[in-house]
Protein backbone atom coordinates (compact mmCIF):
# COMPACT_ATOMS: atom_id res chain seq x y z
CA UNK A 1 0.00 0.00 0.00
CA UNK A 2 3.16 2.68 1.12
CA UNK A 3 4.33 1.98 -2.25
CA UNK A 4 0.97 3.03 -4.31
CA UNK A 5 1.17 6.20 -2.18
CA UNK A 6 4.77 6.82 -2.34
CA UNK A 7 4.03 6.63 -6.61
CA UNK A 8 1.30 9.13 -6.50
CA UNK A 9 3.15 11.14 -4.33
CA UNK A 10 5.75 11.22 -6.94
CA UNK A 11 3.53 11.27 -9.67
CA UNK A 12 2.41 14.73 -8.06
CA UNK A 13 5.90 16.23 -7.60
CA UNK A 14 6.80 15.98 -11.19
CA UNK A 15 3.55 17.23 -12.60
CA UNK A 16 4.59 20.11 -10.04
CA UNK A 17 7.66 20.90 -12.08
CA UNK A 18 6.68 19.62 -15.42
CA UNK A 19 3.84 22.96 -14.84
CA UNK A 20 6.60 24.87 -14.73
CA UNK A 21 8.28 23.84 -17.84
CA UNK A 22 5.13 23.76 -20.04
CA UNK A 23 5.30 27.18 -18.44
CA UNK A 24 8.53 28.34 -19.24
CA UNK A 25 8.61 26.30 -23.22
CA UNK A 26 5.15 25.70 -23.70
CA UNK A 27 3.56 22.57 -24.97
CA UNK A 28 5.25 22.32 -28.02
CA UNK A 29 8.83 23.18 -27.24
CA UNK A 30 8.48 20.90 -23.30
CA UNK A 31 10.43 17.26 -23.77
CA UNK A 32 10.03 14.54 -21.95
CA UNK A 33 13.67 15.27 -21.49
CA UNK A 34 13.80 18.60 -20.13
CA UNK A 35 10.65 17.59 -18.08
CA UNK A 36 13.18 14.59 -16.49
CA UNK A 37 15.90 17.50 -15.83
CA UNK A 38 13.19 19.87 -13.99
CA UNK A 39 12.74 16.75 -11.13
CA UNK A 40 16.34 15.36 -11.11
CA UNK A 41 15.52 12.50 -12.74
CA UNK A 42 16.52 10.77 -15.84
CA UNK A 43 14.14 9.94 -18.64
CA UNK A 44 14.25 6.52 -18.10
CA UNK A 45 12.72 7.26 -14.65
CA UNK A 46 10.28 9.33 -15.99
CA UNK A 47 8.74 6.59 -18.12
CA UNK A 48 8.10 4.86 -14.34
CA UNK A 49 5.17 7.72 -14.18
CA UNK A 50 4.03 8.63 -17.45
CA UNK A 51 4.27 7.71 -20.85
CA UNK A 52 4.72 10.88 -22.55
CA UNK A 53 4.66 14.76 -21.80
CA UNK A 54 0.61 14.56 -23.07
CA UNK A 55 -0.19 12.22 -20.52
CA UNK A 56 1.48 14.52 -18.07
CA UNK A 57 -0.50 17.03 -19.41
CA UNK A 58 -3.64 15.16 -19.15
CA UNK A 59 -3.27 14.21 -15.86
CA UNK A 60 -2.80 17.91 -14.67
CA UNK A 61 -5.91 18.75 -16.47
CA UNK A 62 -7.89 15.96 -14.45
CA UNK A 63 -6.81 16.39 -11.46
CA UNK A 64 -7.92 19.93 -11.68
CA UNK A 65 -11.26 18.91 -12.31
CA UNK A 66 -11.62 16.13 -9.85
CA UNK A 67 -10.82 18.92 -7.29
CA UNK A 68 -13.29 20.72 -8.82
CA UNK A 69 -15.82 18.27 -8.61
CA UNK A 70 -15.01 17.32 -5.12
CA UNK A 71 -15.52 20.96 -4.05
CA UNK A 72 -18.77 21.05 -5.82
CA UNK A 73 -20.09 18.01 -4.08
CA UNK A 74 -19.42 19.46 -0.87
CA UNK A 75 -21.19 22.70 -1.77
CA UNK A 76 -24.10 20.96 -3.12
CA UNK A 77 -24.13 19.15 0.32
CA UNK A 78 -24.89 22.16 2.23
CA UNK A 79 -28.45 22.01 2.58
CA UNK A 80 -28.72 25.01 4.58
CA UNK A 81 -28.25 26.87 1.93
CA UNK A 82 -31.28 27.96 -0.85
CA UNK A 83 -30.23 26.73 -4.59
CA UNK A 84 -29.77 29.84 -5.74
CA UNK A 85 -26.60 30.62 -3.04
CA UNK A 86 -25.57 27.04 -3.56
CA UNK A 87 -25.34 27.88 -7.62
CA UNK A 88 -23.57 31.49 -6.71
CA UNK A 89 -21.16 29.54 -4.37
CA UNK A 90 -20.35 26.69 -6.82
CA UNK A 91 -20.09 28.82 -9.87
CA UNK A 92 -17.82 31.65 -7.18
CA UNK A 93 -15.86 28.65 -5.91
CA UNK A 94 -14.90 27.76 -9.97
CA UNK A 95 -13.43 31.28 -10.60
CA UNK A 96 -11.24 30.99 -7.93
CA UNK A 97 -9.63 28.20 -8.40
CA UNK A 98 -9.30 29.10 -11.82
CA UNK A 99 -7.78 31.87 -10.61
CA UNK A 100 -5.21 29.90 -8.11
CA UNK A 101 -4.52 28.11 -11.34
CA UNK A 102 -3.66 30.30 -13.71
CA UNK A 103 -0.17 29.33 -15.27
CA UNK A 104 -2.13 26.12 -15.77
CA UNK A 105 -4.99 27.54 -18.08
CA UNK A 106 -1.73 29.35 -20.02
CA UNK A 107 -0.95 26.01 -20.83
CA UNK A 108 -3.63 24.63 -21.49
CA UNK A 109 -4.43 27.70 -24.01
CA UNK A 110 -1.45 27.10 -25.67
CA UNK A 111 -1.42 23.50 -25.61
CA UNK A 112 -5.24 23.90 -27.49
CA UNK A 113 -3.03 26.62 -30.26
CA UNK A 114 -0.73 24.03 -30.71
CA UNK A 115 -3.09 21.21 -31.41
CA UNK A 116 -5.29 23.40 -33.58
CA UNK A 117 -2.18 23.77 -35.75
CA UNK A 118 -3.36 20.17 -36.79
CA UNK A 119 -6.85 20.51 -37.34
CA UNK A 120 -8.27 19.31 -34.27
CA UNK A 121 -10.92 21.08 -32.96
CA UNK A 122 -10.24 22.73 -29.63
CA UNK A 123 -13.66 23.25 -28.87
CA UNK A 124 -14.30 19.62 -29.17
CA UNK A 125 -11.50 18.90 -26.83
CA UNK A 126 -12.48 21.35 -24.40
CA UNK A 127 -16.04 20.29 -23.94
CA UNK A 128 -15.05 16.63 -23.97
CA UNK A 129 -12.86 17.66 -21.23
CA UNK A 130 -15.96 19.99 -19.29
CA UNK A 131 -18.81 17.73 -19.90
CA UNK A 132 -19.20 16.67 -16.46
CA UNK A 133 -19.22 20.26 -15.12
CA UNK A 134 -21.81 21.08 -17.59
CA UNK A 135 -23.80 18.17 -16.37
CA UNK A 136 -23.64 19.29 -12.86
CA UNK A 137 -24.32 22.94 -13.42
CA UNK A 138 -27.61 21.80 -15.62
CA UNK A 139 -28.90 19.37 -12.32
CA UNK A 140 -28.40 21.99 -10.08
CA UNK A 141 -30.69 24.88 -12.31
CA UNK A 142 -33.39 21.68 -12.71
CA UNK A 143 -33.23 21.31 -8.73
CA UNK A 144 -33.61 24.77 -8.64
CA UNK A 145 -36.67 25.06 -10.95
CA UNK A 146 -38.11 21.86 -9.22
CA UNK A 147 -37.66 23.24 -5.84
CA UNK A 148 -39.73 25.89 -7.12
CA UNK A 149 -37.06 28.40 -6.39
CA UNK A 150 -36.14 29.22 -9.88
CA UNK A 151 -38.76 30.45 -12.55
CA UNK A 152 -40.66 27.46 -13.83
CA UNK A 153 -39.88 28.85 -17.57
CA UNK A 154 -36.13 29.08 -17.34
CA UNK A 155 -34.64 27.69 -19.94
CA UNK A 156 -32.12 25.52 -18.47
CA UNK A 157 -30.10 24.89 -21.73
CA UNK A 158 -30.08 28.78 -22.27
CA UNK A 159 -29.09 29.16 -18.47
CA UNK A 160 -26.31 26.50 -18.35
CA UNK A 161 -24.94 27.92 -21.79
CA UNK A 162 -24.39 31.17 -19.79
CA UNK A 163 -23.02 29.66 -16.55
CA UNK A 164 -20.10 28.13 -18.48
CA UNK A 165 -19.49 31.06 -20.89
CA UNK A 166 -19.27 33.46 -17.86
CA UNK A 167 -16.48 30.63 -16.82
CA UNK A 168 -14.82 30.66 -19.96
CA UNK A 169 -14.78 34.66 -19.84
CA UNK A 170 -13.32 34.07 -16.23
CA UNK A 171 -10.49 31.78 -18.38
CA UNK A 172 -9.85 35.09 -21.04
CA UNK A 173 -9.29 37.36 -18.45
CA UNK A 174 -7.44 35.79 -16.65
CA UNK A 175 -4.66 34.38 -19.37
CA UNK A 176 -5.84 36.70 -22.14
CA UNK A 177 -6.22 39.90 -20.85
CA UNK A 178 -4.02 38.84 -17.71
CA UNK A 179 -6.47 40.74 -14.75
CA UNK A 180 -5.51 39.58 -11.78
CA UNK A 181 -8.65 40.33 -10.13
CA UNK A 182 -12.38 38.54 -10.74
CA UNK A 183 -14.37 40.86 -8.61
CA UNK A 184 -16.85 42.14 -11.50
CA UNK A 185 -17.47 38.62 -13.52
CA UNK A 186 -18.12 37.60 -9.73
CA UNK A 187 -20.68 39.82 -9.47
CA UNK A 188 -22.15 39.73 -12.79
CA UNK A 189 -22.77 35.90 -12.25
CA UNK A 190 -24.53 37.13 -8.47
CA UNK A 191 -26.72 39.08 -10.69
CA UNK A 192 -27.27 36.94 -13.08
CA UNK A 193 -28.28 34.07 -10.95
CA UNK A 194 -30.50 36.33 -8.82
CA UNK A 195 -32.52 36.48 -11.77
CA UNK A 196 -33.10 33.28 -12.48
CA UNK A 197 -35.42 33.47 -8.74
CA UNK A 198 -38.88 32.91 -9.01
CA UNK A 199 -41.07 35.66 -7.30
CA UNK A 200 -42.15 34.85 -3.73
Amino acid sequence: MSIIVEHEKRRHEILEKALDVFMEEGFEDATFQKIAAKCGITRTTLYIYFKNKREIFNFSINQLLEFLEHDIIKIRAEKNLSHRERLIKVMIMIIKNLKENHQLLSVILNYLMYTSRDNYDPNYRVRRRTVRLRRILASMLIEGIKAGEFHKSLNVKDANEFLYASLEAAVFRLVVLRRSSVEELKSAIQLAISNFTAAP
